[in-house]
């Protein structure tokens, strides 16, 4: 009898374990929009926490005012350079988007498809022009979502990076007390890493920038300094986001003549392999070297998770799983050699 009351008992404490890891894994799921927000905190509190770490050092001034510097400077480039060309920036941007639709009819006729933009145009509002009124409605609602989700980013970054120290040490007692010191070296490797990334990807990014703009500028394509931006911006995301920068200037091209279009191709070409092979493992030649199928995997793992977020971020994820994986399991755990971006 007391066998069958300890086998009931065994059996329902399974039971209550899957029901629990269940909920829980709900609960991640609805709150994985939060985990992308405080994760791109982190990312950017790293990089002000490293130029502030290393203004300190070349000045000798405290870390506070040196953290303070950092953010004005950061804050004053941008600002300059909005000032000096956002005007020009802007309408060049807006040019894109009010081009684009004569460029998709010239890229359907051209491909046998006619009013291809009025067919898209159908295809997102649907039948009723009250669907495409909630449409429109829905973008707005999340032009704001966008914009309260950067406010807190920034506030959260600011904060992470004033103090990191509080916040690892609150990270690390969430572990068993012998695990602390080897979770810090973990936690301390990591942010160098990120550091490192970021830092080579920001150089890859303003390159790849420059260089296309120079390129469609001598092409003759409209707006060169707008397609420059796209084509910048998008390659923060590496494999996928060249292709998605390529896109405008390409369909600009198609407005165009063949030879236009042929030129704009070898230029998107070229300027992709040489930041491909040139570019990239010159900047990042000390950051994490994620093999191009795991970091397929993780842009769909992590774009699944987190949509258009997740997709971003998904490469800086993905490389501090992997220095996590390389440290604590890899050299720590199986004794095996290994290198390990970030560990000094």
């Amino acid at each position: 009898m007391q066998s069958e009351a300890m086998s009931d008992w065994v059996f329902f404490r399974r039971v209550l374990v899957v029901l629990a890891t269940v909920v829980v894994a709900y609960l991640g799921w609805k709150i994985a929009a939060l985990f992308f927000i405080f994760f791109a905190a982190v990312l950017i509190a790293v990089l002000l926490s490293g130029l502030a770490a290393l203004l300190a050092k070349l000045t000798s001034t405290s870390r506070g005012w040196a953290l303070t510097a950092s953010s004005l400077t950061v804050a004053a480039v941008i600002v300059a350079i909005l000032s000096l060309f956002g005007t020009q920036l802007a309408g060049q941007i807006s040019d894109v988007f009010a081009r684009l639709p004569d460029a998709i009819e010239a890229g359907g006729e051209r491909l046998g498809i006619h009013n291809a933009f009025e067919q898209i145009k159908e295809a997102v509002s649907g039948e009723g022009g009250g669907q495409l009124l909630s449409r429109v409605a829905n973008l707005g609602y999340t032009a704001i979502g966008v914009a309260t989700d950067l406010v807190l980013i920034i506030v959260i970054a600011v904060y992470l990076a004033t103090d990191p120290r509080l916040y690892r040490a609150g990270m690390i007692k969430l572990f068993p007390p012998e695990q602390h010191e080897r979770v810090g070296d973990a936690l301390d490797v990591t942010a160098s890493a990120l550091r490192l990334w970021f830092l080579g990807q920001l150089v890859s990014m303003v390159l790849v920038g420059v260089l296309s703009g120079v390129a469609f500028w001598w092409i003759g394509l409209p707006s060169p300094l707008g397609l420059a931006l796209v084509a910048g911006t998008t390659n923060f995301v590496p494999m996928i986001g060249p292709l998605v920068g390529a896109i405008p200037a390409l369909l600009f091209a198609v407005t165009q003549d063949f030879g236009t279009v042929l030129w704009t191709m070898v230029a998107v070409l070229a300027i992709q392999q040489f930041e491909g092979n040139l570019i990239t493992p010159m900047v990042q030649r000390r950051a994490v070297d994620i093999p191009p199928a795991v970091m397929l995997l993780g842009i769909a793992v992590f774009g699944l998770l987190g949509g258009i977020a997740g997709v971003i971020l998904a490469v800086p994820l993905t490389a501090a799983i992997m220095v996590l994986v390389q440290k604590l399991w890899i050299r720590e755990t199986l004794g095996e050699k290994t290198t390990i971006p970030g560990d000094t």
